[in-house]
């Protein structure tokens, strides 16, 4: 096994050497039949197995195991909840859509690309991990906010009277809506800009880095504390709210999409915010303590 993982590790950095690590992320979305880690400079990332979407399957088994795929069927004005009672191949001849297409488009939203715990984000130089909370946590909070809340108001909308409770729900999804996309925004047009100035005049010694920090010194510290203790806080209301996301014995298919979606974004949101709460930002304060201590 050790030497297979070899060969294959040997087979991708080959192929990927010269593409820097956050793009493969970006890039490398594919459907595996395997799963099997690949090292390049001692960063790890796990490939997980996704099964082929067959043509008798139900849209709502489908939806079940891979969430992202309800916008496919949205897209193509397809069931999943609780009238999808026919399989792929039945509902494509009767609503006369390209069964191929429908399948080619869920098996690219079914696609999955998991990070491997053991990567050492610590050891990551400033750029690289500026660049890597840009392109994954960003990118995907960009592309999955605004599907995740269409299908929580639709869900709490159907399910009001079953669920009433669940209308709080909303409101802290809106509440983080609102927050986030200003929060991207002001970090990547301004604290990692700032970040990365610091990190270069400070590796690289140079005589003015004191001098920068104190003129464009941005509050880092404040943002780590103020804004990531709210997203924290509204983390914690979606998990009182849904019970830790566990599903009552009677959940409908739209009930486990919600719930996967909203568990998805936590995970994805609990990561993003270690990176820079843990990481990222107290190596920038302690250079800004170390430059704001040396003569000008």
């Amino acid at each position: 096994m050790l030497s297979f993982l070899k060969q294959r590790a040997d087979k991708c950095q080959q192929a990927v050497k010269k593409i820097p690590l956050f793009k493969q992320l970006i890039k490398i979305r594919f459907i595996y039949k395997a799963e099997y880690y690949f090292a390049r400079e001692s960063q790890f990332m796990l490939l997980r197995k996704a099964q082929e979407i067959h043509e008798e399957a139900f849209a709502g088994t489908i939806v079940r195991q891979y969430p992202r795929t309800a916008e496919v069927f949205n897209k193509y004005g397809i069931e999943y909840c609780c009238g999808a009672k026919w399989p792929l191949k039945t509902l494509c001849e009767v609503k006369q859509i390209d069964l191929g297409q429908l399948l080619s488009d869920l098996q690219k939203a079914g696609r999955c690309i998991g990070i491997h715990h053991a990567i050492p984000f610590e050891n990551w130089k400033i750029d690289f991990l500026t660049d890597y909370i840009v392109n994954v946590h960003h990118h995907y909070l960009r592309a999955q906010l605004d599907p995740i809340k269409r299908e929580l108001e639709k869900f709490v909308r159907e399910h009001a009277k079953k669920f009433p409770h669940l209308h709080h729900l909303v409101r802290a999804y809106q509440q983080l809506y609102n927050a986030m996309f200003p929060h991207l925004q002001h970090e990547e047009e301004i604290i990692f800009p700032y970040v990365r100035q610091i990190a270069h005049a400070y590796e690289s010694k140079e005589s003015y880095a004191s001098l920068l920090v104190r003129t464009l010194r941005k509050p880092v510290e404040e943002l780590m504390h103020h804004e990531h203790e709210m997203v924290e806080q509204i983390l914690f209301e979606f998990r009182d709210l849904t019970d830790n996301y566990q599903l009552p014995s009677s959940a409908c298919t739209s009930h486990h999409l919600v719930f996967s979606l909203l568990k998805e974004l936590d995970d994805d949101l609990v990561q993003h915010i270690y990176l820079e709460s843990n990481i990222l930002f107290p190596r920038a304060i302690a250079m800004e303590k170390e430059l704001l201590e040396r003569p000008i």
